[in-house]
């Protein structure tokens, strides 16, 4: 059950997706309200399905509180993302920040961890013992929160300079930038990646050994890590005509999505290759065929 839901949302949200560039206007800010909240509904929904209601509050403590708390002090104060306002476009606020931005961090910060588990544990179930014991080492654990605060943090070259350029938020000094990427400091981005770390440390220790692997259930999640990286590359450099970001995003998530993308790649064909051996040496197969 949890697989077919956490499909039907998928799919519901790359149709909202594949939309966006065909929308102007009203509309399409109407469309990022809804893809954000579909998102959310996706990561959280997936969390609480898959591994319970400790996950699941864990991942909206530190995303959805610690994200709205962040905003809210950037808002107020220009630390840590530098000096910015957000117009109203993106529904209600609160405390200057549109109720749906920490609904993003949510959304993206659950595929992301996932992934991250998934390259640091070899995609194998823990067992009891090492889920006790938190299943990773020392450096795996680093290697783990590395690869999640990228993977998260990455995804904003994509998504600054698409929001900033429909007119959702504006920096009062926007410098220094990215080559290419004018309108948006550099200081966001290394904001990302600083509460980014913070989120990521503290949701293993909040959800649990749960939070501490990966199994089949994880596939949707998987995916949409993977669809939000590649279908970001496409329409920024295709559909929106925002080149520049199309590259800094490629680059900065394939720190996480390339080795992911590999991963399930070779796990694919290590299967089949145990289920054609498994086949050649059934009674009465001549494997020699």
């Amino acid at each position: 059950m949890t697989r077919r839901i956490s499909w039907t949302l998928l799919a519901v949200l790359v149709l909202a997706q594949i939309c966006y560039p065909l929308t102007t206007g009203a509309t399409r800010a109407g469309l990022t309200v809804a893809t954000v909240v579909l998102g959310w509904l996706l990561s959280v929904g997936h969390a609480l399905l898959s591994r319970g209601p400790r996950v699941a509050a864990a991942l909206v403590a530190v995303a959805t509180g610690g994200g709205f708390a962040i905003e809210a002090i950037g808002v107020a104060t220009g630390v840590p993302f530098g000096s910015y306002d957000y117009s109203g476009e993106l529904g209600p606020k609160l405390a200057g920040v549109p109720l749906i931005i920490p609904l993003a961090w949510t959304w993206m910060a659950w595929p992301a961890w996932l992934a991250a588990v998934r390259l640091t544990s070899g995609g194998t179930v823990a067992t009891a013992g090492s889920a006790a014991g938190g299943g990773a080492t020392a450096g795996r654990w680093v290697g783990r929160i590395a690869l999640a605060t990228v993977g998260l943090a990455a995804w904003d070259l994509f998504l600054d300079p698409q929001m900033v350029a429909e007119g959702y938020w504006v920096w009062r000094d926007a410098t220094p930038a990215l080559p290419g990427l004018p309108g948006i400091p550099v200081s966001n981005y290394l904001g990302w990646l600083l509460f980014a770390v913070l989120m990521m440390s503290a949701l293993r220790p909040l959800a649990g050994p749960a939070a501490g692997h990966t199994d089949r259930r994880d596939h949707p999640m998987v995916a949409l890590y993977l669809w939000t990286y590649f279908s970001s590359i496409l329409a920024h450099a295709v559909f929106l005509d925002l080149p520049a970001s199309a590259l800094w995003g490629a680059a900065g998530m394939s720190v996480t999505a390339v080795p992911l993308a590999v991963t399930l790649l070779r796990a694919r064909g290590g299967r089949a290759s145990v289920l054609d051996d498994h086949q050649s040496h059934r009674p009465g197969v001549d494997a020699t065929r």
